[in-house]
C-alpha cells in the first residue's frame, strides 16, 4: 500500500443503534464530538438511527421505527382518503 494515500485517522469506532442499542465496533476516519468507553478503552460514538441489527429487511420483522413522525403526518394527510 502506497502510505502518502491512506488517511491518517483510520482507527477503530463504536457505532451504536439508537432505536435497539445494539453496539458494535468497526475502522474508520469518521468525526465524531462523542466518545463512549469499553473494556477499559475510549473510542469515537457514531450514533445511528437505524443498523443491520435494526432494518427489518435484515431482521425479517415488520417493525416500525419512526423517529420524526413522519408516518403519522403521512395517514393524516392522505391514509383516510376514500376514492
Amino acid at each position: 500500500m502506497n502510505k502518502e494515500i491512506q488517511p491518517e485517522n483510520y482507527r477503530p469506532v463504536a457505532f451504536k443503534d439508537m432505536s435497539n442499542g445494539d453496539l458494535f465496533i468497526s475502522r474508520s476516519t469518521i468525526n465524531t464530538k462523542d466518545t463512549i468507553e469499553i473494556d477499559g478503552e475510549t473510542l469515537p460514538l457514531v450514533k445511528l438511527e437505524i443498523s443491520s441489527s435494526s432494518h427489518p429487511f435484515f431482521t425479517g420483522k415488520a417493525k416500525m421505527v419512526d423517529t420524526a413522525g413522519r408516518v403519522d403526518k403521512f395517514m393524516n394527510r392522505y391514509g383516510n382518503r376514500k376514492k
